[in-house]
């Protein structure tokens, strides 16, 4: 059982909403996927701690924000615009297990078709992962 499961998800063709994906290709062992979907279900409920990495709009560029994520059916568990919440609850129901879960979200302001991220959440980026790798070995 993996001790600690890190998913990054978002596009990164399109600015700062490449922020998750991103920071999930530069550590070791996390995963990098442009949208949550169904099948992550499974390597959630093998984990014993599951940190999403995302961006989100409501704040000023470059603000870190972590966030306890916990089970909740929202009836997107089984399509392709599947949520955190979502994605715990149904591996509860499917395998009987949900880890302990966290959102680290960075607050963006850039959407636009490309692949460069703003100064701010590129530095945000950069102490995402650095805190990650350090805390976890990743």
């Amino acid at each position: 059982m993996p001790g600690h499961l890190i998913i990054g998800y978002g596009n990164p063709l399109r600015g700062d909403d490449g922020f998750g994906y991103r920071a999930a290709e530069r550590i070791p062992d996390a995963l990098a996927v442009h949208q949550l979907t169904p099948e992550l279900m499974e390597p959630i409920s093998r984990a014993d701690r599951v940190t999403f990495l995302d961006a989100c709009c409501d704040g000023t560029p470059g603000e870190i924000r972590t966030r306890r994520i916990v089970p909740k059916k929202d009836g997107a568990a089984f399509t392709h615009q599947s949520t955190p919440e979502s994605l715990l609850a149904g591996a509860l129901a499917l395998y009987g297990r949900a880890p302990e879960a966290v959102m680290i979200s960075v607050c963006v302001t850039d959407f636009m078709l490309s692949e460069q991220m703003s100064t701010p959440v590129r530095a945000a980026l950069e102490k995402v992962v650095a805190g990650l790798v350090s805390q976890y070995g990743n």
